[in-house]
């Protein structure tokens, strides 16, 4: 009886602890920095992981198909995303003022 009062607060220690750890080790990184801080863990990601890889696929016996090379900005892609968050989040209140009004008119002439 005790243990299914003990189980849910294990799994919520053991996912909150991956989930702060995580959250640590993207800081750590400085994924949450600016985006020049973005470009440099990315620079190290893209030199860490393919050895990693290949170490393991070693390991395992898999073969794994070779990663698609492409140019891609980091800086770049994270203020377009930036830049869309708030744009959005500016012209929330007057959306919700417009699809509000828009909700009552509908109503009032189902009603008439």
């Amino acid at each position: 009886m005790a243990s299914s009062r003990v189980f849910p607060v294990v799994r919520f220690v053991v996912k909150g602890s991956l989930a702060g750890g995580a959250i640590y080790v993207a800081y750590d990184q400085g994924l949450l920095g600016n985006g020049s801080q973005g470009a440099e863990a990315l620079k190290k990601a893209r030199a860490a992981l393919p050895p990693a890889i290949q170490e393991w696929t070693n390991y395992t016996g898999w073969e794994l198909p070779s990663t698609p090379k492409f140019d891609f900005s980091v800086s770049e892609s994270w203020n377009t995303g930036v830049q869309a968050t708030v744009s959005a989040l500016s012209v929330a209140p007057t959306k919700v003022r417009e699809y509000t009004q828009d909700g009552w008119k509908y109503i009032n002439d189902l009603i008439k």
